[in-house]
């Protein structure tokens, strides 16, 4: 009989970690998915995390993290938003949407949980092509995070070692979409936006609605958030 195999996801309610999640189901993984409440200002997503996990038959777990960790972001207490940037705009530098330290504090939850379970596999939606400048979506971060996952364990001290997998991260946009799509996400049950109204509505102008409307209209896809439009009228 095959040992049963325990992966922790790392669940935003975003398209990314949906897809992500997906993609350790389809590799035959019992899925824990972790979602943390860290203060955004864009909450509707933890709503979204929940009814992704349920979709997936995921055990789900939400931890709130102490709030003054984070501030100073436009994502928590800190400046606007930045909306109708160009794409050169976006990927010029660290934009103030980048919340401090975050993906790092994340994993090291995940991974602690992970040891707990008996899980060896820990999946992180960071992507390196269509993002927006983040220190903590790069290769180079997921290869020094699993080096210290292997170095600050039991597990991997004696061998056991973790495998912190990024299944998206050099791919772009439109073809984590075509991926999600082949695997049956449904991305209308997803929230990308960072201000989004209080029904959820995105507003279609900050960063992430951006990349994830050119993302549907290159894959040739509707977005299920906006089906009443069609893919070239998503810009």
């Amino acid at each position: 009989m095959t040992a049963q195999r325990h992966a922790v996801v790392l669940l935003s309610g975003g398209l990314d970690s949906a897809t992500v999640l997906a993609i350790a189901g389809d590799d035959g993984f019992t899925l824990h998915a972790l979602t943390f409440d860290y203060g955004q200002r864009h909450r509707h997503e933890l709503d979204c995390a929940a009814t992704v996990a349920k979709a997936s038959g995921a055990v789900h777990h939400v931890l709130k993290l102490d709030h003054a960790a984070f501030r100073g972001s436009a994502l928590t207490d800190g400046p606007e938003v930045p909306v109708d940037r160009s794409e050169d705009a976006m990927s010029d530098g660290i934009p103030v949407t980048y919340v401090p330290a975050r993906n790092t504090i994340m994993l090291s939850h995940a991974l602690g949980y992970a040891e707990h379970v008996g899980s060896r596999d820990i999946f992180v939606g960071v992507n390196a092509v269509d993002y927006s400048g983040y220190p903590d979506c790069r290769p180079a971060f997921i290869e020094a995070f699993q080096s210290l996952a292997n170095l600050a364990t039991k597990a991997g001290v004696e061998g056991d070692s973790f495998r912190v997998h990024a299944p998206l991260q050099h791919m772009n946009k439109s073809e984590i979409i075509q991926r999600g799509c082949a695997l049956g996400v449904d991305y209308g049950l997803t929230s990308t936006c960072y201000q989004p109204a209080a029904d959820g509505t995105p507003c279609m102008r900050c960063d992430a609605c951006a990349l994830r409307a050119r993302g549907f209209r290159e894959a040739g896809v509707i977005d299920p958030l906006i089906g009443h439009q069609t893919a070239g009228e998503q810009d």
